[in-house]
């Protein structure tokens, strides 16, 4: 016996969900600023200077 329509329309669901999640996932990883190596050592520089 197969699952039929009920077991296709849930495997569906569960499809589309995951989709919208990993769009909405995307969506706020590309709102994330990610300091460059480079800006970091260049902050910690002015840091010490203003310190002295």
């Amino acid at each position: 016996m197969s699952p039929g329509l009920l077991g296709f329309v849930v495997v569906a669901l569960i499809g589309f969900a995951l989709y919208l999640l990993i769009k909405s996932m995307n969506k706020q990883m590309s709102k994330i600023e990610v300091p460059h190596e480079g800006d970091a050592h260049d902050e910690k520089v002015e840091d010490d200077e203003k310190a002295r």
